[in-house]
């Protein structure tokens, strides 16, 4: 269960023994490896929100100087151990998409470049699905919890203003695509804009409430209502995209029950 606020806590719950054996042996591998911080559990599965056919991520940790030299060699390693290690290999047959994934992170989290149609970018994600839903299953020394007091409960008041005015410019920029392409027959690329406008508009909640969110295109009932305690919003999130006419101006209407939803929870 994951509580977010002063705490954050995150236990990881295995929707089959399969998948629990096979995150074991794999912290197992891990702590064997010297230059290994810290192995975590991250995805569904850290949460307990996966199925039998979830896949089994995983996240490890590695100082930046030795990430740097050694990437190549560690995903080497991992391809040779998912492929021959025998809980591994069982895990494949439980479910669709039941194998183990495994990512390597330095934990050098940073805002990226990013332009006016690419989207939401990752930096608030990465945080967030490493720091304060991933779930340690093994680590050594200091440098996880180092991370997690200098992240944790939320970066500085500096960076969260121009973060959050950066979103709500990018989000209020697609909104106001919409209409010249609505108007051009474009409903696709409105559709499109309207989608990442309504992704960076769940973006700016999480940031303007300082809290790290998890994703912005799946659980977002978990996100909005439960996390940040907000139904009223995940019921008019959900509005926009009941769409009875696709070819009209439905879609401009949506775009401006968006706006006015950045008006009122986002205020920017």
């Amino acid at each position: 269960m994951v509580v977010v606020g002063d705490s954050q806590v995150a236990t990881p719950t295995y929707p089959t023994e399969e998948h629990g054996l096979a995150a074991e042996a794999i912290a197992r591998f891990y702590a064997q490896q010297p230059c290994v911080e810290a192995v975590l559990q991250v995805g569904s599965c850290a949460r307990g929100r996966a199925s039998r056919d979830s896949c089994l991520d995983l996240a490890v940790l590695v100082r930046p100087e030795v990430l740097s030299t050694e990437r190549s060699a560690l995903e080497r390693q991992w391809e040779e151990f998912e492929a021959t290690d025998p809980t591994c290999l069982v895990l494949r047959s439980v479910g669709k998409y039941s194998f183990a994934e495994c990512d390597f992170t330095d934990g050098w989290f940073a805002p990226e470049p990013r332009g006016p149609t690419s989207g939401p970018d990752e930096f608030e994600l990465a945080i967030g699905n490493y720091l304060v839903y991933g779930a340690p299953l093994w680590q050594t020394g200091e440098y996880l919890e180092s991370l997690k007091a200098r992240w944790l409960p939320y970066y500085d008041e500096w960076l969260r203003g121009k973060r959050l005015a950066e979103v709500v410019h990018f989000g209020r920029n697609n909104l106001g695509h919409i209409e010249p392409f609505v108007r051009r027959g474009l409903y696709f690329q409105a559709f499109r804009r309207l989608y990442d406008a309504s992704r960076e508009f769940v973006q700016a909640l999480f940031v303007s409430r300082r809290v790290y969110p998890i994703a912005y295109d799946k659980w977002i009932r978990e996100q909005v209502m439960d996390i940040l305690g907000l139904p009223e919003v995940y019921r008019e999130l959900v509005s926009l995209f009941e769409i009875s006419h696709f070819e009209s101006d439905e879609l401009i209407e949506k775009a401006r029950a968006l706006e006015r939803m950045y008006d009122q929870y986002v205020g920017l």
